[in-house]
Formats: structure tokens, sequence, C-alpha cells
């Protein structure tokens, strides 16, 4: 390393909004962050999938639509 054009490293603390504290090392000091592996649902197994508005179903009555389009041999120009 190059002296003295590295940022200092020292420990602070990392702070989440749920209430964990961590101590790490860091350039920067003190540290406040929303989420953490303590609280973020991929971590804690609470990850859901949301369907939000209705997206898989109406794609899916879309795709229903088109492959009995197709059956009917009314779809052949549209490739």
């Amino acid at each position: 390393m190059k002296p003295g054009i590295h940022p200092e490293y020292k420990r602070t603390t990392i702070t989440c909004a749920c209430g964990a504290v961590y101590e790490v090392g860091s350039t920067r000091e003190n540290l406040r962050v929303d989420v953490c592996a303590q609280c973020h649902p991929f971590y804690t197994g609470t990850q859901r999938i949301v369907e939000t508005g209705g997206r898989v179903e109406r794609f899916r009555r879309k795709y229903e639509r088109y492959q009995a389009q197709e059956r009917a041999g009314a779809g052949a120009g549209r490739r």
C-alpha cells in the first residue's frame, strides 16, 4: 500500500432498525441500516412470493386464450 493515500480504517458500529448492533472495521463511522441478517426475510425464513395485482392469474388467462386460438388455427400467422 502506498502511504498517505488510503482512508483511515477503524472499528465502527453498525446499528440496524431492528435493534441489532454489529462491531466491524470500516472507513466510515457509525452506520445505520434498515435490514440485517437478523431481520431480513431471506435469512429469517419468512420470505414469501407475493403476487401483486393478480399478474400470474392474468398471464394464465391470456396464455389459455392463446392456446385456444392455436388449436382453432387462428394463430397460424402470428409467428
